[in-house]
């Protein structure tokens, strides 16, 4: 027994002096990243702060073919630091409204015509493409926007001056155009017909579009701001000039290899930069990065880039034109972060916050100093400062969470890259999470014995360790699922749908098995679990200016526990009584859904927090989210009463006197044999049934009546074997703890863009977008994260707490002395409304909704 304890309190001595090492760790790494990002966003990108220049200069791409090229090949292109939106005909008409696209030159600026159109309406732009000639002026009319295409390859003609002559910003131009987008494209057709003299000829032809497109602001990107491009009538224009293509010359016809050859195109590239960087003409010179390298990016003339290409060359223009509109037109998710700015916060909710998160841990302080004091307790003193800072040092750790949110995710300190999924990188994460998680495999500890030490560990069914573990794994599943962009492959979105549903029974099986033991049904109990799964789901919307159910996990479960409550909440002295506590199930069973797949409820009910509060919900996401899994729960909570009632009559504490105990208690051994085979053969056969679903759409309709079996087989192999059920991963375990926070956090401290794309410091690689920089930044972030995840756990099991119970942050009232009151009206208020809020448990939550009523109002 000695020798126990003392092994303990070793091993408890190392786990305490890692901790501390953890920690220091974790704060260097937290220095290291915001030098970093201010070093880089300060001093590296000084002159181009919203990463305009990087869109039009800097980029590469996430899929380039190796061997050969697919359709699946250049789809993502990352520009330096920034995530370029893909633009789709609905984006395109929202930013361009009534306004013309103009595209003048030659066949390859006709491609970006051609992309363009088929952005609109891919089926009516094929058509068009089989009929249209090759030289000619094209035009594609969509209900919102016109898309013309002028056929100019030498810049000359006289319907590009007409064009070209709204924008004139000249002095004595009468008015000016600013909204629309036109692109202008050329200088082969010189290349190939004017020999030594293409140059000259070139920079001729130029000398009249150069005062249009030239546009100083862009010599200095440090000075332009995006935002002034959103209003079109401040923006100037948007015009662009595109580089030279520079052909595949090898591949090139006989006639064009002769004439369109390097000494030609250079030069003529050559001047454009000179333009672009002295007198602010804007060139897309990403372009030519899209072809550099590649032969696969051209198509069999060696002239022309293939389909995807083109495509995405037109998602830079658009970038540049629409990003700032569309941010402020749309708002949250903000995942176009080129050339655009985030809003500036509501100053109603700077005011409202700044005294919350910085002040009142000083009025937690100032409220409980000098009102009471010590009887005899030499250490009181100490004790009531230790909880008094405790729970100001919770909310200290909030608002420094929140801060590190807003400046991760709405602001352009943290650079931003776009996910890209690949079957290494999945498998790798995956595999490198498994080591990790047998390496810290540990046996339970036990019951913690009266006297100190722990009992050696047998335990029974779904152990805490163990479903701590089951969370943390599933966590980690679910990080490298979103990490990777894993969502487009249908086999590995089966599996985390499967993952999600095993919360949720989780959350049926845990506080049904509570209830149906402790028979706590207190608004204290009920309280105390709500305010822990939305305290930061609540808040960060107002921060981060998004929605309570965009963290769709924590109202997921708040729901459910809802369920669970009333459920067994009402005539819960009968639920000793099978046929009764079944009944009832089954009628919540039936109640709940109707209310989900009956459309009125939930629409009345958003429809009333609209007019009410000012909330906006998706209630099609939320009934979806709902639908998905709405037996599952169910399934969880007839387990945790199974459970609970084979444990008695297994362990002799319920007398055999029904059918069901008789036989538990005859053939127990035999049905777990039975339950081991059964779970065994499920695995092929929920394996072989998956396999026939096409697509996400037809599996989610299945989805709640099957992700039973795929839980159930799990639980019944990982609790087969007593050495299974008492040992368990510490490291899983205690991801497990905190699996509530990470899921939530990830949105903007690990992800970017809320989780469409990743967060980067910009100081590895090639500005912390290139693959090798990825790597060096999923390191060092990751590791952040989890830290910073686990202490806003503890901080807000903290604040919980006290927003619960406040008396139970202090000393006992019994040991304590209490002081005079201080004079004065306010000062007697103000303890008197003090004393109020702190005896009564409805007082602080009703002040709590008024607060966020409050918040919705302004």
């Amino acid at each position: 027994m000695w020798r126990a304890m003392i092994r303990l309190l070793k091993l408890s001595t190392r786990i305490s002096l890692a901790r501390q090492a953890i920690c220091h760790i974790c704060l260097l790494l937290s220095a290291f990243i915001f030098v970093s990002v201010f070093y880089r966003r300060y001093w590296l990108d000084a002159d181009d702060p919203y990463k305009c220049r990087a869109l039009f200069t800097r980029g590469h791409w996430l899929d380039p073919p190796e061997e050969s090229y697919t359709s699946q090949h250049f789809g993502k292109w990352q520009p330096s630091g920034c995530m370029m939106h893909e633009y789709t005909g609905k984006d395109v008409r929202a930013c361009l409204k009534g306004q013309q696209i103009i595209y003048i030159g030659d066949s390859t600026t006709r491609q970006l015509f051609w992309a363009t159109a088929k952005k609109l309406d891919k089926t009516v732009a094929d058509d068009q493409m089989r009929g249209a000639g090759k030289h000619e002026d094209l035009t594609f009319e969509d209900k919102d926007v016109t898309v013309d295409f002028i056929w100019d390859p030498f810049l000359n003609t006289s319907t590009l001056r007409r064009d070209l002559l709204p924008y004139d910003t000249s002095e004595d131009a009468d008015t000016v155009e600013t909204g629309g987008l036109i692109t202008i494209g050329g200088g082969l057709w010189y290349a190939r017909h004017f020999g030594s003299d293409s140059l000259d000829h070139f920079r001729n032809t130029l000398d009249y579009v150069i005062p249009l497109v030239a546009d100083q602001r862009y010599t200095n990107f440090s000075q332009y701001s995006p935002l002034s491009s959103a209003q079109p009538r401040n923006g100037g224009h948007h015009l662009y000039l595109t580089p030279v293509e520079i052909p595949l010359y090898d591949v090139l016809s006989p006639s064009r290899d002769a004439t369109i050859t390097p000494d030609k195109v250079n030069p003529m590239n050559e001047y454009l930069y000179n333009l672009s960087t002295t007198k602010g003409v804007k060139v897309p010179w990403s372009y030519s990065l899209m072809t550099w390298g590649s032969d696969f990016a051209y198509d069999e003339s060696g002239l022309h880039v293939i389909e995807n290409v083109a495509t995405r060359r037109v998602d830079i223009l658009l970038n540049m034109r629409c990003n700032a509109q569309m941010t402020l037109l749309r708002g949250y998710p903000f995942e176009r972060t080129c050339c655009s700015a985030y809003e500036k916060p509501q100053p109603s909710r700077i005011r409202f916050f700044l005294p919350i998160f910085f002040i009142t841990p000083v009025v937690i302080g100032i409220s409980s100093y000098g009102t009471l004091y010590t009887k005899s307790d030499p250490n009181f003193d100490r004790r009531r400062r230790h909880r008094i800072s405790t729970t100001s040092w919770a909310f200290a750790t909030l608002s420094m969470v929140l801060t590190y949110c807003v400046l991760a995710d709405r602001t352009q300190l943290f650079n931003k890259a776009q996910k890209h999924f690949t079957y290494q990188d999945f498998s790798s994460l995956c595999t490198f999470v498994l080591i990790l998680g047998l390496a810290s495999v540990r046996r339970s500890l036990g019951r913690t014995l009266p006297g100190g030490g722990h009992q050696v560990a047998n335990e029974w069914f779904l152990p805490r360790d163990q479903t701590d573990e089951w969370k943390g794994w599933m966590q980690f599943a679910i990080l490298i699922y979103h990490y990777t962009g894993a969502s487009s492959v249908l086999g590995i979105y089966q599996v985390i749908r499967i993952l999600v549903a095993s919360y949720l029974f989780m959350t049926g099986y845990g506080n049904t098995h509570f209830f149906y033991k402790k028979q706590d049904y207190s608004l204290k109990r009920c309280a105390s679990v709500l305010v822990g799964i939305n305290l930061l789901s609540c808040i960060l919307p107002y921060v981060m200016d998004s929605e309570y159910l965009f963290y769709y996990f924590a109202p997921l479960v708040s729901f459910w526990y809802l369920v669970v409550y009333w459920t067994l909440r009402i005539g819960h002295s009968k639920n000793g009584s099978m046929p009764f506590l079944l009944g009832k199930i089954g009628v919540s069973v039936i109640i709940v859904t109707v209310l989900i797949r009956c459309p009125i409820f939930f629409d009345g009910l958003f429809l009333l927090l609209r007019y009410t509060c000012k909330i906006h919900w998706n209630v099609k996401e939320w009934r979806f989210r709902l639908q998905l899994d709405c037996y599952i729960v169910y399934v969880g909570m007839l387990a945790a009463i199974a459970t609970c009632r084979i444990h008695d009559i297994v362990h002799g504490q319920l007398f055999p006197q029904d059918h069901f105990a008789r036989l538990i208690r005859r053939h127990w051994n035999k049905i777990r044999l039975l339950s081991v085979a059964a779970a065994v053969m499920i695995i092929p056969s929920f394996w072989s049934f998956t396999q026939q679903f096409s697509n996400k759409a037809d599996y989610n309709r299945w989805v709640p009546y099957i992700s039973l079996f795929p839980i159930f087989t799990f639980i019944i192999l990982r609790n087969c074997n007593r050495h299974l059920r008492n040992f368990y991963s510490w490291i899983f375990a205690w991801l497990g703890q905190c699996s509530l926070e990470t899921f939530t956090l990830q949105y903007h401290i690990w992800l970017a863009a809320d989780t469409k794309g990743l967060l980067s410091l910009g100081v590895f690689g090639r500005n912390g977008t290139h693959l090798d920089g990825r790597y060096h930044d999923f390191a060092v972030l990751t590791v952040v994260f989890l830290w910073v995840s686990a202490l806003t756990a503890d901080a807000t099991t903290t604040i919980t707490k006290w927003i619960v119970d406040p008396k139970a942050m202090y000393v006992p009232e019994t040991e304590l002395i209490p002081l005079p009151r201080r004079s004065g009206a306010f000062s007697n208020l103000f303890e008197r409304l003090y004393d109020v809020w702190k005896e009564s448990l409805k007082v602080r939550l009703a002040s709590i909704v008024l607060m966020l009523w409050i918040l919705n109002r302004v």
